[in-house]
């Protein structure tokens, strides 16, 4: 790398976008930090990060099933509110797979996931059971901040976003087209989301 001039990309300062000040009831860590599963719609998480465009912030909220790492679920918005970011990342990830075993949702204790308009929106569905990581506790969250981590070195690092628009093809461009679809995971043996996937789906036209 240094005969190259080579250099690995920095790490940018830390942005913090949970807002856990506040009164609202907190669930139990149910995940505990399990993050291997066995079937599709087990457990899946969420968070939610920035981007700096050149108009304004933009802020990512991401949902990604544990068994496959699959980003099922990802809304893009210029405020922080609920209706905003994890109601449309919610709703876009339960339109694709049908619930009828119970899924844990795990996620940090922000404003948004402690909401009433998101917990009444879980709760529509009795087999969904809502977790929380502890306080200040990034680790409860390791799978979805590593998400972050990744997108962020792979592809936001090296682009300065002229607008906002921009930035939301790229986010589209990378989730959709190359992160399920395409790229390898060491944490999948060296598959692709959307192969688990669809390995998960042949076994049970085998078994059925």
């Amino acid at each position: 790398m240094k005969l190259k001039g080579w250099r690995s990309i920095v790490k940018k300062q830390f942005k913090i976008t949970t807002d856990s000040n506040h009164k609202a009831s907190i669930c139990e860590n149910v995940l505990n930090r399990d993050f291997e599963m066995t079937r599709l719609n087990q457990a899946c998480v969420s968070d939610i990060t920035y981007l700096k465009t050149a108009t304004g912030w933009l802020y990512l909220t991401t949902v990604i099933d544990l068994y496959d790492r699959q980003v099922i679920g990802w809304a893009l918005s210029s405020t922080m509110h609920t209706n905003k970011t994890i109601l449309p990342a919610w709703k876009m990830a339960v339109s694709k797979p049908s619930i009828k075993k119970p899924l844990i949702f795990h996620s940090d204790r922000g404003v948004q996931y402690t909401s009433k308009e998101f917990r009444n929106l879980i709760k529509t569905n009795p087999l969904i059971i809502q977790s929380m990581s502890r306080k200040e506790n990034c680790w409860d969250n390791a799978v979805a901040e590593s998400f972050f981590k990744t997108l962020k070195t792979e592809m936001i690092y090296h682009n300065k976003f002229k607008n906002q628009q921009e930035a939301k093809t790229a986010i589209f461009e990378y989730i959709e087209v190359w992160y399920n679809c395409k790229r390898l995971h060491s944490s999948l043996k060296y598959k692709t989301p959307y192969q688990m996937e669809m390995e998960f789906y042949n076994k049970l036209k085998i078994v059925a």
